[in-house]
C-alpha cells in the first residue's frame, strides 16, 4: 500500500489494506477521526436521496406518536437509592501463610508420601523426561523395582532364588543417527 497524505493533520499514513482504496484520513488522532466522520457525514447528506431523510412527515408523525407513548423519557431520572436486597458484607482479611510441612524428624515412608510431587520432580530431572506420558511408564519401571527390592525371597544356603534384574531401557536407540540442524551439509 502506499503512503498517503491526511487531508487534516497533513502527514503521511499508511492506509488499512482492508479498506486502503477508500480510507483518506490518518486514524493518529481523535481531531482526525473526527474530520473523517464530519466528511463522511456531509459526502452522505449531499446526495438528493438522502437531503430529506427522515425529515417527511411520516417520519416526524411517528416519532410524535413514540413520545407521547413515552413521556418524561429524556428527563433525568431522580436517584432513589434503594436499600439492596442482600446485606453488605466486609470482606475478612487473610494472611497467606505458606503451608511448610516439618519433616526433620519423619520416617523415609512418610516424606515420600507427603511429596509426591517432590518425587516426579526428581525423576524428571534425573532422566531428562519432560512429557507425562514417558513419566508414567518411567515411574511404573521405577515401582515395579522398589516392589522388586522389597518382596525379595529369602536366601538360603547361599543360593538365589527367584531375583531377576530390571534394567532401564536406553533413552535413544542404538542406530541412530547424528543430525544436524541448522547450517550446510557436511563433506564434500
Amino acid at each position: 500500500m502506499k503512503k498517503k497524505k491526511c487531508p487534516h493533520c497533513k502527514k503521511l499514513f499508511r492506509p488499512d489494506a482492508r479498506n486502503g482504496s477508500r480510507q483518506t484520513f490518518c486514524c493518529r488522532t481523535p481531531e482526525c477521526r473526527k474530520a473523517s466522520k464530519k466528511n463522511s457525514q456531509n459526502r452522505w447528506l449531499e446526495k438528493p436521496d438522502n437531503q430529506d431523510y427522515f425529515r417527511c412527515s411520516q417520519n416526524r408523525d411517528r416519532v410524535k406518536e413514540w413520545r407521547k407513548s413515552h413521556p418524561g423519557y429524556w428527563r433525568k431520572k431522580s436517584c432513589n437509592k434503594q436499600e439492596p436486597l442482600q446485606e453488605i458484607i466486609t470482606p475478612e482479611h487473610t494472611e497467606n501463610k505458606p503451608d511448610i510441612a516439618k519433616l526433620e524428624n519423619s520416617a523415609l515412608q512418610d516424606i515420600i508420601n507427603a511429596q509426591p510431587i517432590v518425587i516426579l520432580g526428581l525423576i524428571a530431572n534425573i532422566t531428562g523426561i519432560a512429557l507425562q506420558d514417558d513419566m508414567v511408564s518411567t515411574v511404573r519401571r521405577l515401582l515395579q523395582l522398589g516392589q522388586d527390592f522389597i518382596n525379595q525371597p529369602s536366601i538360603n544356603k547361599g543360593e538365589r532364588h527367584g531375583i531377576q534384574t530390571t534394567c532401564f531401557p536406553p533413552t535413544c536407540p542404538v542406530s541412530a543417527k547424528t543430525v544436524q540442524l541448522a547450517g550446510s551439509s557436511p563433506g564434500p
